[in-house]
């Protein structure tokens, strides 16, 4: 299961959207999912979706490993689905005892669906076709306005791609422990939730320390090469956005404006 998340993963590229200035793919990405909780129809969910694959089309990027990122939602996806196909009133479609699913909540229940596996999409979309360094770069720049009042951007957009960046890790040495454990003849699998819930902390444990320990190592890694951030600090690629990118923010902008509005 953990070999199937993509968000925080990136795969080197020289397709249109890797060579995107990093601030209007976060732009476009934002756009997205703002869009994504004002619309209210299929039709622009439907849009909204060829709109996301358009993009990795043009990333070049492998569609089965994209689309699998979805595979850890399921679960929560079946769920969304029944709560609000049993707890909407309406038009009943069957009954299972006291429980009356009802078209209306079928239709809430699908729209919540696919507003979770669009969101996924489009943030696996960005941070597959963005470096961690451009991400960091491109964060800190949208909110050096943010400076004026005293807030650290640079702190900020670091903690920000740190944490994106070791999801993926974490998750991996989360199945490395899980081995491990099973091999040793733990078990994750049987029982109700209390007893699930009780054979994780064999898991936690290691967890955390092998957490707090790549926390460490990374801080004297990052000492070692004297890394002083925030003010004065330079780079080795500045980012210049160029009409390419103001075309392609502007465009993909008014796009999803229409679609808020008309959908």
């Amino acid at each position: 299961m953990f070999g199937n998340v993509t968000i925080g993963q990136y795969i080197p590229g020289d397709s249109p959207v890797h060579r995107l200035d990093p601030r209007a793919k976060m732009l476009i990405a934002l756009a997205v999912i703002t869009v994504l909780f004002l619309v209210h129809t299929m039709a622009g969910y439907g849009i909204i979706l060829l709109f996301i694959l358009g993009a990795m089309v043009l990333a070049h990027l492998p569609a089965r490993f994209v689309l699998r990122g979805v595979r850890p939602l399921l679960f929560i996806l079946v769920l969304t689905f029944g709560l609000h196909l049993f707890m909407n009133e309406g038009r009943v479609i069957f009954r299972l005892g006291p429980l009356v699913a009802t078209y209306e909540g079928a239709f809430r229940g699908f729209a919540m669906s696919m507003r979770l596996v669009l969101l996924v999409l489009a943030t696996s979309i960005l941070t597959l076709s963005t470096s961690p360094i451009e991400l960091t770069d491109g964060i800190e720049s949208l909110l050096a306005p943010a400076r004026l009042v005293g807030v650290p951007a640079h702190e900020l957009a670091m903690m920000m791609t740190i944490a994106l960046r070791f999801i993926p890790t974490l998750l991996e040495e989360t199945d490395k422990i899980m081995k491990a454990q099973m091999a040793r003849g733990a078990d994750f699998q049987t029982g109700n939730v209390l007893q699930k819930a009780k054979s994780l902390v064999p898991l936690l444990v290691p967890l955390f320390v092998s957490a707090f320990r790549r926390a460490d190592e990374l801080a004297m890694a990052m000492e070692a090469r004297c890394y002083r951030g925030g003010q004065g600090r330079t780079r080795m690629k500045q980012l210049r956005a160029g009409a390419r990118d103001v075309l392609a923010t502007l465009g993909s902008t008014a796009v999803l404006a229409l679609v808020a509005v008309y959908f």
